[in-house]
């Protein structure tokens, strides 16, 4: 799975005048398991992009609410391959 999370501006200054960014930051990447991520400007906001892997759907409300409440943040999942699981799709439409 792909998350995408494009902080709001205001909300994220404050989080890093308050040191609560890196450790909202932190706690996701160590609650993920993050297999990537990566941290970049997109349309003028702080952005991470972090890739793991989903086990349960149900996950997604307390993945998303740290971002919604603390960063006033955009979240977007979308899901993705590795080259295993290409391999493994592309493999299936051959049979």
């Amino acid at each position: 799975m792909l998350l995408k999370v494009q902080m709001d501006t205001p909300a994220s200054n404050e989080a890093i005048r308050q040191g609560t960014l890196r450790k909202t930051m932190e706690a996701t990447l160590q609650k993920l398991n993050c297999e990537a991520a990566y941290f970049t400007v997109e349309d003028g906001c702080r952005t991470g992009y972090l890739f793991f892997d989903l086990a349960d759907p149900s996950d997604l409300p307390s993945i998303s609410e740290p971002f919604f409440m603390d960063l006033h943040a955009k979240v977007h999942y979308s899901p993705v391959m590795n080259p295993e699981d290409l391999r493994k799709g592309l493999d299936a439409l051959a049979r």
